[in-house]
């Protein structure tokens, strides 16, 4: 057989290898998952990171395909993304809510998933809001509840990942 007959085959079979390398959970077998949903029109966000904490990386597309992959896999990637939360307890009498935010830059991007839950009403919202640095109009990419796992409360006590101690929030 010709070798020019043969490079059809061998992309071909590349890519399929190379597509099914990632789990429907968009997870490497080295990665766990930190946080994940599916949004209201049935893709997927996920946050994951190296089994041995080499890297993080936020993943978002398809079953069939991931459309957005950020940062590289380096240990640097950690400081690629910053933490903020506003814990006011109290429940229901005092309004009582915890807010957890990861975000990231990616050109003139801004990226925040988050997590909301408000005692009053026991409401949670999920998702990812996407911000247009340069007209700062913001896209809200609601996530489905029933599909959340992970948690971002966990970002917490985690040395890798920059926690904003400022306070800023995004909602």
């Amino acid at each position: 057989m010709n070798i020019k007959n043969l490079k059809p085959v061998i992309l071909f079979l590349f890519l399929l290898l190379s597509g099914l390398s990632y789990s429907q959970d968009y997870l490497l077998p080295n990665e766990v998952n930190l946080y994940s949903f599916e949004t209201k029109s049935g893709k997927k966000m996920i946050l994951a990171k190296d089994k041995n904490d080499k890297y993080m990386i936020y993943r978002f597309g398809t079953k069939s395909k991931i459309e957005f992959e950020y940062p590289e896999k380096t240990k640097e990637s950690w400081k690629k993304f910053t933490y903020s939360f506003y814990l006011r307890g109290g429940g229901k009498m005092n309004e009582g809510m915890d807010l957890n935010y990861v975000a990231f830059t990616n050109k003139n991007f801004k990226y925040v998933i988050y997590y909301s839950y408000f005692a009053v009403g026991e409401k949670v919202n999920i998702g990812v809001k996407i911000i247009d640095l340069n007209t700062k109009k913001t896209v809200d990419i609601k996530g489905d509840y029933k599909t959340l796992q992970g948690n971002l409360v966990k970002f917490r006590d985690n040395d890798l990942i920059h926690v904003d101690d400022n306070g800023e929030l995004y909602d």
